[in-house]
């Protein structure tokens, strides 16, 4: 994970919880780290000491191809396998422990797919302008992520489903916040299975993309207790989510270190149209439960 300490606190401010995403600066501000972006294929992965031994393409500026040990988070080491290609920031170090940090999956046929996905979400954006709020009864917009398991995820393939989706981020530590909202999410899958609800999706689109790459998305998935099974995590290119925020209407900015945001949680039919919207994390899973029967 990233070396950075979340500090806990909430502001709110203009109707927005406030969410800080890093430590506090020290009082003398260490030097920025040097990063390099780099692709490559794993070689292999040792868990035990959280490393990555990757044969990596030329990095211009700083060395040429060879095969070399980093230093990985959990979820990184955990989600990368041999022979799995990746692109990410190459940290060099001088004690020699060199990292790799926001490690995605190279796919060049994804990426681009995810592009161009997002191209035209940027475009019918700026031609709804004022009008980009889609309210309840009208249909959401096309766009195409990555899940949790790097895979590419399009709007598409929700048609024919319930769908319940919100917005969340993996660092947020106010506990009225994104964690009670992942509950509310969990509860209402395993509600929703007792019941025998049939063809439900749920889904959580990041609102740090940044940090929040594929892996760290499983991780979270694992560590709350998620069933992947029909819960998709997803995360991308940080201008379609911004897209996504306006057309959803959800509020999220940094301000420095403070994420500010709002909540919603919908309710989506089978024909891809918002049937439901619930402001905030108060929502009860039962009374989205008892929506999807009707």
């Amino acid at each position: 994970m990233n070396a950075h300490v979340l500090l806990v606190g909430l502001l709110v401010l203009a109707g927005l919880s406030g969410c800080s995403r890093e430590a506090a600066p020290a009082a003398a501000a260490a030097p920025a780290e040097k990063r390099y972006p780099m692709t490559g294929e794993v070689v292999s992965a040792d868990p035990a000491r959280k490393v990555l031994i990757v044969q990596h393409n030329e990095v211009k500026g700083l060395m040429p191809a060879m095969t070399m040990e980093f230093a990985v988070s959990e979820a990184d080491v955990a989600a990368f396998k041999p022979g799995q290609r990746i692109r990410a920031e190459m940290i060099p170090s001088d004690q020699g422990n060199w990292r790799l940090e926001h490690i995605w999956p190279d796919d060049k046929a994804a990426e681009a797919a995810v592009a161009n996905q997002a191209a035209a979400l940027r475009q019918d954006t700026m031609i709804r302008g004022g009008k980009a709020y889609r309210e309840v009864g009208e249909a959401i917009p096309d766009f195409a992520l990555y899940d949790q398991e790097g895979r590419v995820v399009t709007s598409g393939r929700f048609r024919g489903k319930q769908v319940m989706l919100n917005f969340i981020f993996t660092r947020c530590p106010v506990a009225t916040m994104c964690p009670a909202s992942t509950a509310k999410m969990v509860s209402l899958q395993r509600l929703a299975k007792a019941a025998g609800i049939p063809n439900l999706e749920l889904v959580s689109i990041s609102l740090d993309p940044t940090y929040d790459t594929p892996a760290v998305l499983k991780e979270y998935a694992a560590t709350h207790g998620i069933d992947t099974a029909n819960f998709s995590l997803l995360t991308g290119p940080e201008g379609a989510i911004k897209d996504l925020l306006t057309q959803f209407g959800i509020i999220a900015e940094f301000d420095g270190n403070l994420l500010k945001h709002t909540l919603s949680t919908l309710l989506i039919d089978e024909n891809g149209r918002i049937r439901h919207r619930a402001d905030g994390s108060a929502w009860e899973p039962r009374d989205f439960l008892e929506k999807m029967r009707k």
